[in-house]
């Protein structure tokens, strides 16, 4: 299970069993004031301001309001101060609008027109998408902006770009990526070098490409330009660059296309050059050892993950260390123990080449290159970690990490968030699997990383919380990164995210608590910090769009709904009605197997809680988990097949199933899937068990065709598969018309192979059981003769199979019997005896098998069947059904003893032509009916 956009999300919990069990505060922009303080109604009040009681907000002082003010979203701002005239007038202080970021909301011509008269006095901007681009280029109309950085740009045109410059000359900075920007040419960066002269900065990345004549504009147009990043660009004219002589930073990060001949040439004769990254790219070591000794200003070389570089380096690792003080950095070199020698006069720590303290009272160009350096940095590192390439984990393990924590400490915002998103990138080793690689996960953990990522979530800049968040929840698939993410106070911030009102938060927060649900030790936590709650309000808050949230939402509650006490809790908090109504009306796949599998969860304790019954009240629950059998999702299907498994357990759901076209449905899943996953083979089986329960639908599965593909899935390898299936041939086999059929199509070689062969003795004992069911003279084999003989395909020897059936019923039988003790057993009147082959022969699971009444009635008439072998294995099976401690045994034995089985048992025990195995079996079940009858009478 994946994310996308490098979310890469995680593993998640699937549980296992007969019942299908699947299994300090935030501060975010947007939220609400604190709870415990309430803002006065009427405006007049006065005095101290005391938690609890009503305060005015509109007396407080006007730099406080302001501080407030400047921590809210333009929305909520927006909002705020459209209370009172008072606020009015602050809201529009130019402090408040000078910094504008846009990536949290939508952004369209109508937003931002509505923003224009308050954006006069606006100098940076962020936004994301190139709606919003085109929104700011043609509506904003701030003529004073200095600085815009915008993401998510891929569709950006050549127009959009020249209207943003056009109409914004007086910009100093432009940062656009790091999608690609396909859709511009050469003749958008024209635009830009002719209207804005005042360009210090340009970060542009995935242009196609940037040639002589554009980059030639920059040159003569821009005379302060000194920061130039144009990144996995297609082509980039080298020599052109070299023009541009107030360069002071070039990145070329990622272009393979560069003559690095003529590169090395041009850039080494630019007179201000400081810092060059080639990262990412072919470049040359003869290129980098030219730049090194031809270049008068050159202080700096970022060449990581360089192959060529690499490769010299491995060959020659003193390559580059006569560098004339000029450092080359790549993944091969110390880099935290190269930058430090930027600080000779100092003892600064190597993991703290980044701290700003280290160089803000150094020469000003200094600072400049290490913020710069910052920022290549964590686009490289992020580049890398997307694609993952081979041979990387010494780097992550070895410095790769506590670089990456030492970015998320930057002062810059955008380095922050991208460290963080990048260590939600490198952790995960496999998209398709979401597999987390364990080593780098807890170097991410032992490095103190945790407590400093979560602090970042904690932070007021909505962006920067989903990119932790992010972080977070994928590092959290590590159970032991998980507990100290938990011990860290991460389930209180996930849940607190969780309610944020921008969805990117809200997802990430949701993924997080899906992640963190897989360990059972964390369900109490989230359900005590009210993380139920907050993820049901999270499915009717978002519209069905958002599949993100959706998924992750549902997928968290699966989890939780598989423990028994969260189930309740997610019921009380509305969560049967949520996940109905996303099981009914969602088309997103992702989010319908979710749901699917929570409404499982839900239905999965049986008797410790009323939820089965209460989904299955839910309007529409039963016909929408009936059709999504029908998706072409298989993990939709087998979810949906497990559901109904799980709801079939209550007689009215069964009913209600099979009236929703539940026994069709499942039939057809059951033909179709043969060839499909085991676990949905094993699904699909089950729910035919559980439907198969009653007479009318047992039946009616064996007329729709269910018995042919149930035995093809009893010859499964897979223990899940034939066992479940081996229980609904079983039922079906209770019915004289389904025995014929299960005779007709074969079943009964398959059975005794079931019997004789199954690592399940589960899987054994239920085949013996359907076998027996067969063959115990309710079946007219005159019937059998005549509906074979109606196509020789369906002949069989009826008699022949009768044999095989009860030899190798016997053989089962015998396979839990040991003479000695059994003669012992049999000689004694202890009831230790009787109490050690009880403990030797008993079936743990078939505790769980519920029988009704008209079975225990068979079984007690199979006690009477002249064949000594049915009546060893009916003796047999009322020993596993009634034996003290089972989940059903005290209803087993009601029923024992409303047909008056003790009579028959006692003939049993004393029958001269029984086995001394029946006769053992019988005085056990004897015995379980004494000491259920002495339990209730205290």
């Amino acid at each position: 299970m994946t994310t996308r956009r490098v979310r890469r999300r995680t593993c998640r919990d699937k549980g296992k069993g007969k019942e299908v069990v699947e299994e300090g505060r935030a501060v975010e922009a947007g939220s609400s004031p604190p709870r415990d303080w309430v803002p006065a109604g009427d405006g007049d009040g006065g005095g101290e301001a005391v938690a609890g009681e009503a305060v005015d907000w509109t007396l407080l002082p006007d730099d406080t309001v302001l501080q407030l003010f400047g921590r809210l979203s333009y929305r909520d701002r927006a909002s705020l101060v459209a209370t009172c005239q008072t606020w009015r007038g602050l809201g529009s202080s130019p402090c408040l609008w000078s910094t504008l970021d846009l990536r949290a909301h939508r952004c369209d011509a109508e937003v931002a027109s509505s923003l224009a008269s308050r954006c006069g006095g606006l100098q940076r901007l962020r936004l994301r998408g190139h709606e919003a681009a085109v929104a700011v280029a043609s509506a904003l109309g701030a003529r004073d902006l200095r600085e815009v950085v915008a993401e998510g740009c891929r569709g950006l045109t050549d127009a959009t770009l020249a209207v943003l410059a056009a109409r914004h000359e007086a910009l100093e900075s432009l940062q656009i990526g790091p999608d690609p920007l396909e859709r511009i040419s050469s003749d958008a960066l024209r635009h830009v070098a002719l209207c804005c002269s005042r360009l210090r900065r340009l970060h542009l990345s995935g242009l196609r490409e940037a040639d002589s004549d554009a980059i030639g504009a920059l040159a003569r147009y821009c005379p302060l330009l000194e920061d130039v990043a144009l990144l996995d660009c297609g082509t980039v004219d080298e020599a052109a660059l070299g023009d541009i002589h107030s360069l002071r930073f070039l990145s070329i990060a990622g272009c393979y296309n560069v003559k690095w001949a003529t590169a090395s040439a041009s850039w080494a004769q630019l007179p201000l050059l400081v810092a060059v990254d080639v990262s990412r790219t072919d470049v040359s070591p003869n290129a980098v050892a030219r730049l090194i000794s031809h270049s008068k200003t050159l202080e700096l070389i970022c060449a990581l993950n360089c192959k060529f570089v690499e490769e010299e380096q491995a060959h020659s690792p003193t390559a580059f260390s006569n560098s004339k003080g000029k450092l080359v950095l790549t993944i091969t070199c110390p880099i935290f123990k190269s930058l430090a020698s930027l600080f000779p006069a100092e003892a600064v720590e190597e993991h703290g080449v980044f701290n700003e303290c280290n160089w803000r009272n150094k020469r000003k160009i200094l600072g400049v290159m290490m913020n710069w350096l910052e920022w290549i940095l964590s686009q490289s590192l992020l580049r890398i970690a997307e694609c993952n390439p081979y041979g990387m984990d010494d780097f992550w393990l070895q410095q790769g990490t506590s670089m990456l924590l030492s970015l998320v400490k930057s002062s810059q915002e955008d380095v922050q968030e991208r460290a963080a998103t990048t260590i939600a990138t490198f952790v995960v080793i496999d998209d398709e699997t979401a597999n987390v690689d364990a080593a780098r996960s807890e170097a991410v953990m032992r490095d103190g990383g945790i407590p400093l990522l979560l602090d970042l979530a904690r932070c007021s800049r909505v962006s920067a919380q989903s990119e932790a968040a992010k972080a977070i929840a994928n590092l959290s698939v590590n159970a032991k990164v998980a507990k100290v993410v938990a011990d860290e106070g991460g389930i209180a911030i996930f849940t607190n995210l969780a309610k944020s009102t921008n969805r990117l938060v809200a997802e990430e927060a949701a993924g997080g608590l899906w992640n963190l649900s897989v360990g059972e030790e964390h369900k109490a936590a989230i359900a005590a910090a009210g993380g139920i709650k907050a993820l049901v309000d999270l499915i009717f808050r978002w519209p069905a769009g958002t599949d993100g949230v959706l998924e992750r939402a549902a997928g968290a509650l699966a989890n939780l709904a598989a423990d028994d006490k969260c189930s309740l809790e997610v019921a009380k908090a509305g969560g049967v009605h949520a996940l109905v109504t996303l099981a009914r009306s969602c088309k997103l796949e992702g989010v319908l197997e979710q749901a699917a599998r929570a409404l499982a969860n839900l239905a999965a304790h049986g008797d410790n809680n009323n939820n089965n019954a209460a989904v299955g009240q839910e309007a529409g629950a039963l016909e929408a988990l009936v059709q999504l059998t029908c998706s072409q999702n298989e993990g939709v299907r087998q979810e949906a097949a497990g559901a109904l498994w799980n709801l079939s357990f209550d007689d009215r759901n069964r009913e209600a199933i099979a009236a929703a076209g539940g026994v069709e449905a499942l039939v057809s899943l059951a033909q179709q899937c043969l060839n499909a996953s085991e676990g949905l083979q094993e699904r699909a089986a089950g729910a035919l068990w559980g439907l198969s329960v009653s007479e009318s639908n047992s039946i009616a599965i064996g007329q729709e065709g269910g018995v042919a593909p149930l035995l093809t899935m009893a010859q499964s390898e897979v223990e899940d598969v034939h066992e479940t299936a081996a229980g609904a041939l079983w039922n079906l086999a209770f019915y004289s018309s389904n025995a014929h059929r299960i005779v007709e199509e074969g079943g009964v070689p398959i059975l005794v192979h079931l019997c004789s062969s199954s690592g399940s003795k589960m899987a054994r004992f239920m085949s013996a059981l359907a076998l027996a069911y067969m063959f115990d003279g309710r079946m007219d084999e005159a019937a059998i003769v005549g509906t074979s003989s109606e196509g020789s395909s369906k002949g069989v020897n009826v008699e022949g199979a009768r044999r095989m059936a009860l030899k190798h019923i016997e053989i089962f039988v015998l396979t839990f019997s040991d003479p000695q003790v059994f003669s012992m057993a049999a000689a004694s009147s202890a009831p230790a005896a009787l109490s050690q082959v009880a403990e030797a022969v008993f079936i743990q699971e078939a505790g769980h098998l519920r029988c009704s009444g008209a079975e225990i009635g068979r079984f007690i008439a199979m006690l009477r069947n002249p064949t000594p072998v049915l009546r060893a294995c009916a003796a047999f099976a009322l020993l596993q059904f009634s034996i003290p401690g089972g989940r059903h045994a005290t209803h087993h034995a009601d029923l024992l003893q409303n047909v008056g089985a003790a009579r028959v048992l006692r003939a049993a025990a004393a029958a001269t032509s029984a086995s001394i195995e029946a006769k053992v079996f019988a005085r056990i079940v004897l015995r379980n009916l004494e000491h259920h009858q002495a339990g209730t009478s205290t």
